[in-house]
């Protein structure tokens, strides 16, 4: 809603830079990323007059040799000063931490996965800075109905927002841990995407602590995520552990009060995450379980089709009370399984497995596909 026009000043000023610095990045690396504006016209519903406005996201594809599997990873480049007037679009709103320390993790990461991978992954990275999301998600909302409308599969909806503080206003300081958000229900993708996630940062980033939250987000708060995870995708949210809202959508919010050293720390954990899950094959498909009749109905039969490019898969267990899968099965190329567990009081997953040795995000037997005889 603030000045377009202005070189200096404003969304557009915004807008028309970072696609300056990413189309530089492409020109680095032979053309290897697609960096094209994203408009779309959005309806503010939360402004008492309600206008239509273009919200612009910048995008850059780093197209994979998967063209419809897309992982996106986003950051906000708007800005308010919300905590004074939500619709104030003239005064100074820096956002350096809301959200400028996610838009740099993003665009740091679309120069260095250029620079090392300008062929391309297996899947389709896009590497994503929305407009509009102090007033309602606008432009996440705006690109993740895109990506479905066009027919793509997204592996992961994920956004850096908040990523730069580390000492509260208490004084505590605590820069080696990230929190990481994930909505309901507990077998929903995105809770698999955050056990990926937390699993990635043991294996490769240990002096990192990921701190799993099972909530879409914090209390009465919101972020980019969540478009995607409403319809269906797997989506999380990367958030510093220590939030400081003496400084969050005021003037305060200045780059003094952000360590570069913990963004960097946010953007290698995106970055190991990223690059797990554009080289493992895709999720499996049409995974059910159903009463086995052999056993009278007292076990459970779990099946699913072969993924693309898997050479094995595992099948996972866990108790409904356990916020990680506590037991592996390694089933070889089988594409189905009589589990040893009661599935009443338990869950069940299957995942593929690459030649590269890298794991699927696990498919969990949804709720609706159970059949009792």
């Amino acid at each position: 809603m603030s000045d377009t026009l202005s070189a200096t000043r404003g969304a557009g000023a915004a807008r028309r830079w970072i696609h300056a610095e990413l189309s530089r990045v492409a020109a680095d690396c032979g053309g290897c990323l697609r960096v094209e504006f994203d408009p779309g016209m959005v309806t503010v519903t939360r402004h008492p007059d309600k206008p239509s406005v273009n919200v612009v996201n910048v995008l850059a594809w780093l197209p994979g040799r998967d063209t419809t599997r897309v992982i996106v990873l986003g950051g906000h480049y708007d800005s308010c000063i919300c905590n004074i007037d939500r619709f104030d679009a003239t005064s100074d709103a820096p956002g350096a931490d809301d959200d400028g320390s996610g838009t740099s993790a993003v665009m740091e990461l679309a120069r260095v996965f250029a620079k090392h991978y300008p062929h391309g992954l297996d899947a389709t990275v896009v590497f994503a800075l929305y407009a509009g999301e102090e007033q309602g998600l606008l432009g996440s909302t705006h690109f993740a109905e895109r990506l479905h409308a066009q027919g793509y599969t997204v592996v992961a909806g994920m956004t850096d927002d908040i990523d730069g503080n580390v000492i509260a206003d208490d004084g505590s300081v605590d820069s080696t841990s990230i929190r990481v958000f994930a909505g309901d229900p507990d077998n929903h993708p995105s809770r698999e995407l955050l056990r990926h996630v937390w699993s990635v940062g043991e294996l490769y980033q240990p002096s990192v602590t990921v701190l799993p939250v099972f909530r879409l987000d914090r209390i009465q708060r919101g972020g980019d995520h969540i478009p995607f995870h409403n319809k269906g995708d797997a989506a999380v949210r990367f958030t510093e552990r220590l939030e400081n809202y003496k400084r969050q959508h005021l003037p305060t919010d200045t780059l003094g009060a952000v360590s570069f050293g913990y963004v960097a720390k946010v953007a290698r954990l995106n970055g190991a995450t990223i690059g797990t899950l554009a080289a493992a094959p895709p999720t499996p498909d049409s995974t059910a379980a159903r009463r086995d009749q052999a056993s009278g109905g007292q076990r459970w039969r779990l099946t699913w089709h072969r993924a693309p490019n898997a050479v094995s898969y595992e099948v996972l267990l866990r108790r409904t009370t356990a916020p990680r899968w506590e037991r592996v099965i390694a089933v070889g190329t089988d594409t189905t399984m009589l589990l040893p567990v009661q599935l009443d009081d338990a869950y069940a997953g299957v995942r593929a497995v690459g030649a590269n040795g890298h794991r699927s995000l696990a498919a969990v037997v949804p709720a609706a596909a159970f059949v009792s005889r």
